[in-house]
């Protein structure tokens, strides 16, 4: 230990280096990392892919499928429109892109939607893209977990019955990996990712190759087509209902902007070719598996993927480039959780900072991670999967409507931003929370193209919420105001304690001049004797009160205390119901309208502390339960004194 002493004042500074304890803890998710170790634990651009990157590219396993299943309410025909579907939410993809583009070096802070709209638009607007993006990430988990493990069931029907099961362990083991650290989760998940990767590319382009060359074929023995009450017409919205389910692609490419802290310096520039490579690697999968899956006639189906169709026909049957393709996308389905968690930590530790979540979020656990954060996630995750029995296309329809909130709210907040930036002279910096706000020659050209993406992204969060409102979306409306609210609650409560907590208007602290304590006594032993010996440290007025519930119980201990006592006086409360907290209350407040201004009045509670931590339940906890009993009342400190038993 070395400490360090101020020669003009009475400061001292300490540091410590203990050994660490070995613990259960410590072997699973490993040894406690020094704060100064923070900047070693940053990744770089092919890692950072891996960690972020995972949920957008694990939505072209399913936003195909999604889109399908829509269309075949009007039958198979209309599967011919999934491909100009595909090609009009590319578009919107690549209008989104370019935004957060401008938003991860404008903030390089991260953040991303949250961050934007509370600079730019204000704290109601940054509250609704804070629980829309929370909420989006629960059920990136929920969705992406359910998903990978209805490939898995795909190749292997004999799951099927248990995918809850399978769901919630898979959680729970990328909860346990992020525990150990941003930096292991990205090593440990990049191998699986870029596996995914090479098996999505040598499918699509192998079909493509099939296709070109006249041998590609059609599904053999695909599934039966999903059964509809009545065959639809092909209806434009119909069109529009289809576009908002193959939407889900889109989730995910704002994980980059809110995470920038995690990449090595230059954060922006990494992080910004890193989202770059997203959006390529996506849009080329994603038409590349919708134009295929459309050529070789697959269906939707709950029980076989349209990506296991697609890859037992580009690869003729289930070999071993079939079970490849499933094993990457299980897996990669399974890890874009990860994503989820990699954020979820962060953008709730940014609005606790700011006093809309309890503020423990905001502290890092042994491993430089939002360790609570973390653990939250997963909890609610596995009850959603639990609730919605791990499907997708049950779950879908409450994911996308946050992601275009946040979306909206992003792109806004940026083209507002650019206004403020045109309307700066040129060399003025202007410092906001979030950034440093500088005169932007091209803020005409970039606000346009803010405002244009905030349109769009607006127009389809109505289009989902609409389509998708009967399907369960409208839980997701009336949830995010329910969030809003506890997030103000939260603020409105941080702000009162803080005003109430200020020194403010506080001139000097009032001296205790008179210092009372009131020892319940349930029996005269060496514990209680240990307590009496520390009370005479507090103070010479000293009462110890017993409550009276059985007289030959109570003769036994007036007689030890006269022996033992020390000449501290000793209080009967005869209690004829048995009560024991009711009287002790009552004499206490009696005491209470006697006490002066400059006194303070301490209940101190011998409490035994037993050797084995099952003995524990075979003792009254006293203490904690006047500390409950107590603790609204002022000026009075409820102490307790321990004495180990062995």
């Amino acid at each position: 230990m070395a400490i360090k002493e101020s020669t003009f004042s009475n400061h001292f500074e300490t540091t410590t280096h203990g050994d660490i304890p070995k613990t259960w803890q410590t072997w699973l998710i490993g040894r406690p990392l020094a704060t100064a170790d923070a900047p070693h634990q940053t990744i770089g651009k092919r890692v950072g892919l891996a960690v972020f990157a995972s949920d957008a590219l694990s939505s072209t396993a399913y936003a195909t499928q999604e889109i399908m299943i829509i269309l075949a309410a009007a039958g198979s025909l209309a599967f011919g429109y999934a491909f100009p579907i595909a090609v009009a939410i590319t578009f919107l993809m690549s209008i989104v892109t370019l935004s957060y583009q401008q938003t991860i070096h404008a903030y390089p802070g991260g953040g991303g939607a949250y961050i934007v709209a509370r600079d730019n638009l204000g704290e109601l607007p940054a509250q609704m893209a804070g629980a829309a993006l929370l909420m989006d990430y629960i059920l990136t988990v929920a969705v992406s977990v359910s998903s990978g493990v209805a490939q898995i069931s795909s190749a292997f029907p004999a799951l099927y019955p248990y995918r809850v099961q399978i769901a919630v362990a898979m959680v729970l083991l990328i909860m346990t990996i992020n525990l150990r650290g941003v930096k292991e989760s990205g090593i440990t998940f990049a191998i699986p990712t870029y596996f995914f990767i090479l098996m999505m590319f040598t499918t699509v382009f192998f079909g493509l190759f099939r296709y070109l060359t006249g041998g590609l074929g059609l599904v053999v023995n695909p599934p039966s087509m999903p059964e509809v009450s009545v065959v639809q017409a092909i209806t434009p919205f119909l069109i529009l209902h289809a576009f908002s389910s193959g939407t889900a692609a889109l989730t995910g490419i704002e994980a980059i902007s809110n995470g920038i802290t995690a990449f090595k310096e230059p954060r922006s520039r990494n992080a910004g070719i890193t989202l770059i490579w997203m959006a390529v690697i996506l849009a080329t999968l994603f038409l590349g598996i919708t134009f295929l899956s459309g050529k070789v006639g697959s269906i939707p189906s709950e029980t076989e993927t349209i990506i296991s169709q697609l890859a037992r026909t580009v690869f003729h049957g289930q070999g071993i480039l079939y079970l490849g393709v499933i094993a990457g996308t299980s897996i990669i389905l399974i890890l874009a959780a990860n994503t989820a968690f990699a954020d979820f930590p962060r953008l709730g530790a940014l609005t606790a900072a700011d006093g809309f979540l309890p503020r423990q979020l905001t502290l890092r656990g042994s491993r430089l991670v939002f360790s609570r954060g973390i653990i939250a996630l997963a909890m609610i995750a596995s009850i959603l999967i639990i609730l919605f029995q791990a499907s997708v296309t049950k779950l879908i329809p409450l994911y996308a409507i946050g992601v275009f909130l946040s979306f909206t709210l992003s792109q806004a907040g940026m083209a507002h931003r650019w206004w403020k930036s045109g309307h700066l002279e040129p060399g003025v910096e202007k410092k906001e929370p979030g950034s440093i706000l500088r005169h932007d020659k091209k803020w005409k050209i970039k606000m346009l193209l803010n405002g244009f993406g905030a349109v769009c992204t607006l127009i389809v969060m109505f289009v989902f919420a609409i389509t998708k409102f009967h399907d369960g979306a409208y839980v997701v409306v009336i949830l995010i105001p329910i969030l809003v609210t506890i997030f103000f609650a939260i603020h409105h409560h941080y702000k009162s304690l803080a005003q109430q907590l200020s020194l403010e208007n506080t001139r000097t602290t009032q001296r205790v001049s008179r210092h009372r304590v009131i020892m319940p006594v349930g029996g005269v032993h060496c514990g209680t004797l240990s307590a009496l010996r520390y009370a005479r440290t507090l103070s010479n007025d000293i009462t110890a009160v017993h409550v009276s519930i059985d007289p030959a119980e109570t003769e036994k201990i007036r007689t030890k205390w006269d022996v033992w006592g020390d000449g501290v006086r000793l209080v009967i409360l005869d209690s004829p119901y048995r009560l024991f907290v009711e009287p002790l209350l009552e004499y206490v407040e009696k005491i209470e309208t006697v006490r002066k201004p400059d006194e303070i009045i301490t209940i101190l509670v011998p409490q035994f502390v037993p050797r084995n931590w099952w003995s524990r339940f075979l003792h009254a906890r006293t203490a904690e339960t006047l500390r409950k009993v107590f603790l609204n009342k002022e000026e009075i400190v409820i102490t307790e004194v321990p004495y180990q038993v062995k």
